[in-house]
């Protein structure tokens, strides 16, 4: 648990640095819905080879569609998810997108509690609230270039917050429903991961085909694009195994500890500079630690 915990927290601190070495004269040169096919399909194909290296005798189990199912609309709202991103893009600076997002915490708690019937405690929805502190403390400047002005503006639509509200709302209901899905089966996980990731691949390979523009499928793809494609697949698979044995509510924390790796990488490969609201952030996650697992 601990090398899982860790390794996610690595990779989705990662993330967003190596998005920033892939850009060429400051932009993306490849198709977002590209790689999320391929981390699609990646996840995929390491949920088959674990079926069969693990759990092999269960290729011959009869398996019924109501089995099936329910993956296909937890793939739907996933795969909803990821096309939203790109679109807020449209109402709303990236600074604003950073901060707004981190009310996915509260919504994903909201609907954990509600849907999953687990009641948390006046002191746990503190630590969650110090998360959501954290994220915005952090988003809000917690990153300094040297060069640039220090002052953070912020941007956002009518239509924006309308949009930032339902990938919240999205966002917390594909996790818990996910979740609900994972620990209601009696299913091993590798076969569910089959299932979510088959309906995963489906549904992004149609929207790909649905906003495919001329370039080519792997067109700006660099050995940074694989790198991230392996480790977004392998970071869906601990949390596949962290909904089914624990709950969203450890990948909250997860994301939230995410933050020490990204500045750590940051300072390191982008000489950007350490602010005092990082150390805010970092006392809000530190504390929300101690609140939601450390005081009995």
């Amino acid at each position: 648990w601990g090398l899982m915990l860790v390794l996610s927290v690595a990779i989705y601190g990662s993330h967003a640095p190596l998005l920033t070495l892939c850009k060429v004269d400051g932009m993306i040169p490849f198709s977002s819905t590209s790689v999320v096919v391929l981390v699609e399909l990646t996840k995929l194909m390491f949920s088959l080879l674990f079926l069969l290296t693990w759990n092999r005798e269960l290729l011959g189990v009869a398996v019924s569609w109501r089995h099936v199912a329910p993956f296909a609309l937890s793939a739907l709202l996933y795969a909803a998810n990821n096309n939203l991103v790109v679109h807020m893009q449209l109402f709303m600076d990236p600074s604003t997108y950073q901060v707004l997002s981190n009310l996915k915490i509260v919504s994903t708690a909201l609907l954990y509690s509600l849907f999953l019937r687990q009641r948390l405690s006046m002191r746990k929805w503190l630590a969650l609230f110090l998360l959501v502190a954290a994220g915005v403390s952090y988003s809000c400047g917690g990153l300094q270039d040297p060069g640039s002005p220090s002052k953070m503006q912020l941007h956002v639509t009518l239509v924006g917050l309308l949009l930032i509200s339902v990938y919240c709302l999205i966002s917390g209901l594909s996790a818990v429903y996910t979740e609900a899905i994972l620990k209601t089966q009696a299913l091993p996980l590798s076969l569910q991961n089959l299932f979510l990731y088959f309906f995963g691949v489906l549904l992004n390979l149609i929207g790909y085909f649905w906003s495919s523009t001329e370039g080519g499928f792997l067109e700006g793809f660099s050995s940074w694009v694989l790198v991230i494609v392996v480790s977004q697949a392998l970071n869906g698979l601990i949390m596949s195994v962290v909904m089914k044995h624990s709950s969203n509510i450890t990948r909250l924390f997860v994301i939230s500890c995410s933050i020490l790796v990204n500045a750590l990488l940051s300072v390191t490969l982008f000489s950007l500079q350490l602010t005092l609201l990082f150390f805010v952030a970092v006392s809000c996650i530190g504390l929300a630690v101690h609140l939601y697992y450390g005081v009995t």
